[in-house]
């Protein structure tokens, strides 16, 4: 696996583990619908939240999460109306990311809580 994926790998891990610390209930990982994926899918109470997770090992060029484009969030929103359907789920929904930065000093964590809207 390339260096980047074991990074991002890494970077998905330490965001399941921080947000199921705040009380979140993770229920599915990497959830892959044609060419769209999720990288986390977890219940905060009774909302359901989409979760991208931007991991990197510095800042120089910017934070993580301006790294999720318009484009990106067109995938996130079209797959998770395809998750919305598969499990039938009325009820509120959220789109969240987390910033992940890993470097030589530690881990830096950035949850930004509807991060962007359908």
């Amino acid at each position: 696996m390339a260096e980047h994926n074991l990074l991002g790998k890494k970077g998905e891990e330490i965001a399941q583990q921080f947000i199921a610390s705040k009380g979140f209930k993770v229920i599915c990982t990497n959830w892959q619908f044609q060419h769209k994926e999720i990288d986390i899918i977890a219940y905060d109470k009774e909302i359901l939240v989409f979760v991208e997770v931007k991991t990197r090992t510095e800042n120089y060029w910017g934070n993580p999460e301006e790294f999720v484009s318009r484009k990106k969030q067109r995938l996130l929103i079209s797959a998770a109306e395809s998750y919305i359907d598969s499990i039938s789920f009325v009820g509120e929904s959220r789109f969240d990311v987390i910033s992940v930065i890993i470097d030589k000093d530690g881990t830096q964590i950035e949850h930004i809580i509807e991060a962007f809207y359908p």
